[in-house]
Order: structure tokens, then sequence, then C-alpha cells
């Protein structure tokens, strides 16, 4: 993209001093073409020339414009697209709706508006509104894009008077153009059907035919070669069956999602406090680190430790480096485990994850998801085949030609808890087959998954403990920060201060999550008690969490408090805090009000964080702890907690789940049409709908002989599967959870015929 800047002088020049695809903050001109002979080309500009032409005015009136906003430089299509160059004309057709989309100002020129010739009215909207309305602008092809793309858009007379922006004149434009107001204010085109978008241009007119098509690509999204001489007809078609082909990549895009590792990346950050430079910096100069990443012959490295020593931390930090070195870096892929989360906790997650972020960098790899994809749908990732399919397609992927060098990072593989085995053979025989490829895992240092990673041929180990020098100096950085940052939360005094910083250095034991919560502990203790209870923070995770439970169990909500820990350590991916709500026994008053909520959850020592309204362990050795009998949450076993889970669900579905509850009216609605409503009426029942099965089949009714139910007898599962059955399945459809359904039926079916006190009553349902 070629900018152009307005000299001191009130010369005009094409910018030469720029980087490449670095382009500074610029405006933009929209306009409408004079007669040819008259508009400035970029031979023009280029040689210092053409200031004699009318179409030198608005290139002036732009670049004037544009310092009166504080901008320096400013783009024209007349003279900044070299025209005589095919390839770089194809090349700013199909970029040119991302450059209005990118541009700081959009200024349009509407050169048969004038505010001159009505001078009574002067500047006053009657005055020139009718001008407005039958403006040449509006019928072009190339000003639709023009209109959509950019968020800040002004409208200027031929004086260069401005006669208001795309906000203050949405209701006049949206009349004029037929465009609902919702979309020329920024909101995502893809909401808006094909039919609908070649609606509102079907009166623009180009002067060359096959223009009226080009100015499509971007308001589609989409990018394809341009041939000038095909004709509109052959133009229109090549664009419908691009269009079709994006949306085929889009709904298997769509179906490969599980989740955005990047999404999960900065969550992770967000609930540790940040990521902290000095805490990770070691890791670049460490000796493994340098080899693996320079050396060819390397291809695998394992970093291990034991719980809480930051090697998710040390993973964002490396994945932030490698993002910033982009020339070594072409494409990098990365995936967070988390145990506690059924959604990110087994091998065919992983794969998902990893490919959902290689094509979001390299869309053409689609393809080989879509070879698949085609046939399957979305049972391709979801099945009994799911792991052999993915792993075909992973494979095909990394055998890509296209494919660059490459890194792969996984972190925690000791919180994959299903398929592990599978996963890291494929690690171990992928590492060895492309030398391209660069693997990154981490892990506790579990014996299983050493066992299995000792078979890599090009792998290479980084033990923290081995480096307990850096990581106790990491973990130094860490405490000063967080205890600097607590101290002037809680206004503590030098004294204070000090005494935090002094006990926190000697009993952290190089582990930064035993600083985190004890620094969590520390926020709920007044300034003046500090001192005193630092006394009885013990060294060493599992003590602090005893202690922290200990607690629990002494303090007035220690019911509750027990409560809403089993549930949030059984639950099978964080929940939301109306799904908690739901889930654990809350007085209405409180449910009713986040901040109440917020505030129990708060007294559960530190093992839970919230953050955007989900409820999340602060650490799966928390959960690990919490699991244990040490933690006195399970007298009964886990399966009471399961069998809890799955009455309360019930109860909230039988409560909320109705006919038509997104109020849709039309029973062929598409789901790819259908928006959430605000509130979402199926917020609170959305963990319930999708998981009651799973905690009725986890559940062990061989040791609660006191749960026996007979589901033909009028209990609340039959009475739930008589009355509301349809409903649910219509709440899986407008989760986008259908297949779940499935699942949960035939799990139900067995579970059924296990049941020696159940006969003749069994659930099956085929939902197609």
């Amino acid at each position: 993209m070629r900018l152009l800047e307005l000299l001191p002088n009130g010369d005009i020049r094409l910018a030469r001093h720029l980087k490449h695809d670095a382009n500074p903050p610029y405006a933009i001109l929209s306009h409408t073409w004079g007669e040819e002979s008259e508009e400035v080309t970029f031979e023009e500009m280029d040689k210092g020339s053409g200031r004699h032409k009318a179409g030198y005015e608005k290139i002036k009136f732009c670049g004037e414009q544009a310092a009166r906003d504080g901008l320096q430089y400013f783009w024209v299509d007349s003279c900044c697209i070299k025209k005589s160059s095919d390839a770089e004309l194809s090349r700013s057709l199909n970029s040119m709706f991302r450059w209005y989309q990118r541009a700081a100002k959009c200024y349009v020129y509407l050169s048969d508006v004038s505010i001159k010739k009505r001078k009574r009215y002067k500047n006053s909207r009657n005055g020139w509104e009718p001008a407005f309305r039958e403006s040449r602008w509006f019928t072009r092809g190339w000003t639709l894009p023009e209109l959509l793309a950019p968020l800040s858009i002004g409208f200027f007379s031929k004086e260069g008077d401005r006669l208001g922006d795309k906000e203050s004149l949405r209701q006049l434009v949206s009349e004029i153009t037929g465009i609902p107001i919702p979309a020329l204010q920024g909101s995502t085109l893809s909401q808006y059907s094909t039919e609908e978008k070649f609606d509102w241009a079907k009166n623009r007119i180009t002067t060359l035919e096959e223009d009226w098509v080009y100015s499509l690509l971007g308001v589609f999204g989409i990018s394809m070669p341009v041939v000038y001489g095909e004709g509109s007809m052959n133009a229109v078609r090549r664009l419908k069956r691009e269009i079709e082909d994006a949306s085929n990549a889009k709904a298997c895009l769509r179906d490969l999602y599980v989740t955005d590792p990047r999404a999960d990346k900065a969550r992770i950050e967000k609930t540790k406090g940040g990521l902290l430079v000095d805490s990770y910096h070691w890791v670049l100069e460490n000796g493994n680190y340098q080899t693996w990443l320079n050396d060819d012959q390397s291809s695998l490295l394992w970093i291990k430790g034991d719980p809480g020593k930051g090697k998710s931390m040390l993973l964002c930090g490396i994945i932030d480096e490698l993002t910033r070195s982009t020339n070594k870096t072409p494409l990098l892929s990365f995936f967070f485990c988390q145990a506690s989360d059924s959604r990110i906790n087994s091998a065919t997650a992983v794969l998902r994850g990893l490919l959902y972020l290689l094509v979001d960098q390299q869309p053409l790899l689609i393809s080989h998801i879509q070879k698949y994809h085609d046939h399957a749908g979305k049972s391709l990732f979801e099945d009994a085949n799911a792991w052999t399919n993915l792993s075909d397609i992973f494979i095909n992927v990394l055998q890509d030609p296209s494919l660059r060098s490459t890194y792969l990072i996984i972190d925690a593989l000791d919180e994959c808890l299903v398929d592990l085995p599978k996963l890291l053979d494929l690690i171990i025989q992928q590492s060895s087959a492309f030398p391209h490829i660069k693997w990154l895992v981490s892990s506790r240092n579990w014996p299983e998954i050493e066992e299995r990673l000792d078979d890599a041929e090009r792998q290479l180990k980084l033990r923290l403990e081995l480096n307990a020098e850096s990581v106790s100096a990491a973990v130094d950085c860490y405490i000063h920060h967080t205890v600097h940052q607590l101290a002037q939360e809680k206004k503590y005094d030098d004294q204070t201060r000090d005494a935090v910083l002094h006990h926190m250095s000697l009993n952290a034991n190089s582990t930064f999550l035993w600083v985190a919560v004890a620094c969590q502990n520390l926020r709920n203790v007044k300034r003046w008690n500090v001192l005193d209870s630092l006394k009885h923070f013990p060294p060493g995770l599992n003590s602090l969490y005893s202690r922290m439970m200990k607690q629990i169990h002494s303090s007035g909500d220690a019911d509750r408090c027990r409560q809403i820990l089993a549930v949030t350590a059984t639950v099978y991916r964080p929940v939301t805090l109306k799904e908690v709500s739901c889930l654990v026994d809350v007085p209405k008053n409180i449910t009713q009000k986040s901040s109440s909520l917020v505030e129990i959850i708060g007294l559960c020592g530190s093992f839970l964080t919230v953050r955007e309204d989900v409820v999340y362990l602060v650490h799966q050795s928390a959960q690990d702890y919490l699991l244990t009998d040490a933690s006195g949450l399970y007298p009964s076993g886990t399966g009471e907690t399961h069998y809890g889970i799955f009455l309360k669900s019930l109860h909230i579905m039988l409560e909320i789940l109705r006919r038509d509850i997104y109020e849709l009216r039309d029973p062929g609605y598409l789901i790819e049409q259908v928006k959430t409503p605000k509130p979402d009426p199926l917020a609170a029942s959305s963990y319930s709908c999708i998981y009651w099965v799973d905690h009725l089949c986890d559940w062990s009714p061989n040791s609660h002989p006191d749960h026996e139910f007979d589901l033909q007898n009028g209990n609340i599962l039959d009475f739930f599967l008589k009355t509301k059955y349809l409903y649910w399945v219509e709440a899986l459809s407008l989760k986008r959870n259908l297949p779940k359904g499935v699942v949960a039926m035939k799990k139900l079916e067995a579970f059924v015929r296990v049941r020696d006190s159940i006969q003749g009553y069994v659930v099956s349902a085929e939902i197609a």
C-alpha cells in the first residue's frame, strides 16, 4: 500500500521511506471519478506532475483535511495504484476493503453537493440534503465497500465543508442506500445473507462491467483474481462459487473450533496476575532452549517441573518471544490443556486447537480438513473415529509443501486426560519426521510421560529442578512485583511490606503458585492483622491448601463454601456465575446479584478465581487437593456430588426449558441465522443441558442405595423425559451442541441397562 504525504510547503508526494506492511495511521479518500483524463495518475504523482488537473483538488483536499485531523499520511486510489501493472491492480482491488477498514479517517468528497448554491440556508441541512440524496456517489459500485468498511466516515461538500458523519447521518444514508443501520455502524457483515448484500449493490453502476463484481469482494470477504474482459456474467459466476467455497470453509472452521488458544492464553495470564518478563526471560538464554531453537537436529523440547513452578507462564513468555520474531516464525500454533475443563483435556481437543490456529494463519491449509468435512460434517471431530480422522488430517497438514518453519507448543500434557498415550505417540513420530517442525511441550514430572518421550530421537529436556537457581531468581522477581502491587492496593507501611517480602522469600520454595495463593489470601486480611497472619502461612502448596481449608471449615459460611468447592472441583468445565447459582444451594436474593455471588466465592479461600463471570480453579494442583480425602469435601465420595448436580440440573431444566425459548417463531429457522437474545434465557441452564447425563452416569448407585429410583414410576427423570425432552433437544440445538445430545442418550441408555431395579424403560433417540 502506497501512501501520500503533505509536505510543510503544501506539496504532495508519495511517501517513499515507509517500511512495507508497516503503515502509520492514515486517512483515505472516497470519491467519484470525473473524466479519466482529469484524474491524477500514479505515474504523474511519481514525477510530481498533474497539479493542473481537476482531480488534483480532491487530493489536495484529502491531504489538508488529514493534516487538520493530525494525520501525516493519506491515500487516494487514482494516484496510489500503479494501474499499468496487472498484478498490482489485482492485488489492490482485493485489498481495497481492508485498506478502507484500517483507515483512521475516511473522507467522502461529494463533488455534486454544494452549500453555496443555496446561500439562504448556508450550512443548514435543508440547503444540501436534496443534492445529498441525489448524489452520484450513492450510485457507484466502488463506493459501497467504501461506505461499509471504515469506522469513521466524514461527508464533505465540493467546497470542503463538513456535512456530517456516518453516525449523525445514519438514518438518511440508510434511507438512500437501503442498507440497515447496524451494517452502517460496523456490525459483522457475515450476519447478512448473500441475497441482502447483492440487493445493496443492484442499482449501482461501474464504468467497467466486471468492476461491479470486483467491488463486492471485500463485502463478501472474498479474494479472487481480477480478469478484465471476462464479462460480468462470468465474474458473477466466479464470485458466487468463491462465496460458496468460503461458506463451506467457514462451516468447517466453525465445526473444528473447540477453543481459541489465544483466548486461553490471555485468560491464564490474567488469572495469574499478568505475564512478568523477568519471570520467564531466563529460559531464553538456557542452553537447551537455544539448541532447540537453532539446531535443525533438535525438534522436540520437553519442559518438566513440579506443580506451581511456572511452566504455563514460561510457555506464555516463549510464545510471545516467538511471535515477536516474525521473520524466524512464519507459523506458530499452541494449546493449553486443562484437566478441569472437558472441552480442552483430550488429545482430539489438542489437535483441533493446533489446527485451528494453523488454518487461521494459513487459510489454504483448510483444504486438508474440508476433504473429510464435506462428507462427515461436525461428527468428523466428535465421533468414535475422531482421533484417527484428526491425526490423519494433522499429518497431511504437516506434509503440506507450503508449510514453512513451524512451532507447535503444548502446555500441561499431564492435564490431557483422554488419549494422552496417543498424543504422545504422535508427537514422538512427527517430531522426527519433519525437521522444519519444532515441538515444545510441558508437563509435571510424570514417569509415564517420560517413558514415552524418551523414545523420541531428537528430544531435549529442560528440567526446572536442575535450573533451580534461575527459577528461584524468577520467583524472587515475581515476589517483589506481586508484593509491591499488594502493598499499594492494601496501603501497607514499609515495615509490613518488608515483612511480607521476607516471609514470601523464605517460604516460597521457588514456587510461583505458592506466592500467588498466599498473596491472594492476604488480600482478605486487614492491614493490622497481616503480621500475625504471616506466621500461619506454611511453606509448601499442600500445607497452604490445608490451612485454607481449615479456615473454611471453621467459618460461618462453611457449608455453602464446601458445596461451592465440591461442585467446582467436580464439574466437567468451568461454570459461569449463573450456572453455579443453579448447582448449589444459594438464596434467591443472592443469585439475582452477581456481585453477591462473587463475594461468596471469595470466601472459598483462594481456591477459586472469577474472570469475566466464569469461575475457575486457581490451578490444577488445587483441584487435585480438593479431590483428596484431606479436603474433607467428599465424606461419601464424589458420587454424592455428581448425584446432587444431576438432580439440580433436572430441576433447573424443568423450570427454564420451554417451547421456542428464543422466540424464533419459524420452525425452519437456520441455526446459522440464530442470534442469542440478551439476556440469554438459557444462560443459567447451559451447563446442565449438556452434562446432566454425565453426572448421572458418574454417580455410583450401588454405593448410595438411598438414591434408588424407578424411571417408570413417575420420578423426576421420568417426568423430565416425558414433559421436557423435545425442549431439551431444542436447547441443545440453539447452543450448537446437538451431537452431545446423541452421545448423552447413548450413555443414558447404557446406564439404564445396567440398573437392576429398572426394567422395560429404555430411552433411545436418533438425533440427526
